[in-house]
């Protein structure tokens, strides 16, 4: 995923073609303390910055795979901290990583530092996973290689004969 360089300089995030200002507010968590956030996105500008639509944020939310901030009129604001640990969740995504996995991550993560050995174990995990994907998928791709080669050979073997 791209590189935001979003919360510089002005306050605007350039994500694609997509240019999105962020607002100075503030927000309440989730039992109710007011949180100072220099920059919040509600969800429509949040689904725009990171490419997900809002019934998925939504459905994080629900699964508590991310727990945005409140204002107080209710609504949802995301901060800096949630563009960056959606694009995790993203490239966990990617990488095959089991949703259930992911669950049990941010659980991990909303717990607090003292979790931080725990979810570096399961990286590690992660990671050993993909060395061996990685392997494999080079495995087919030596296979598939080999077997390119075998039919240019083949091919040049039996070239038309002109008369």
């Amino acid at each position: 995923y791209p590189v935001l360089a979003s919360f510089a300089g002005m306050g605007y995030s350039h994500f694609g073609a997509a240019a999105v200002q962020m607002l100075p507010d503030s927000c309440s968590d989730k039992n109710g303390f007011s949180v100072q956030v220099s920059r919040i996105l509600q969800i429509g500008k949040f689904s725009q910055l990171t490419c997900l639509g809002i019934h998925t944020l939504r459905y994080y939310e629900q699964e508590n795979l991310i727990l945005p901030n409140r204002k107080s009129n209710g609504h949802r604001c995301y901060s800096e901290n949630d563009v960056t640990w959606i694009q995790f969740i993203k490239r966990l995504k990617d990488t095959k990583m089991p949703i259930k996995e992911i669950k049990k991550y941010a659980k991990l993560r909303a717990d607090g530092d003292l979790t931080m050995p725990e979810r570096m174990e399961m990286l590690i995990k992660h990671k050993i996973f993909l060395k061996n994907e990685i392997e494999q998928l080079q495995e087919h791709f030596n296979n598939l290689e080999n077997k390119i080669e075998f039919y240019k050979i083949e091919i040049n073997k039996i070239k038309p004969i002109s008369l």
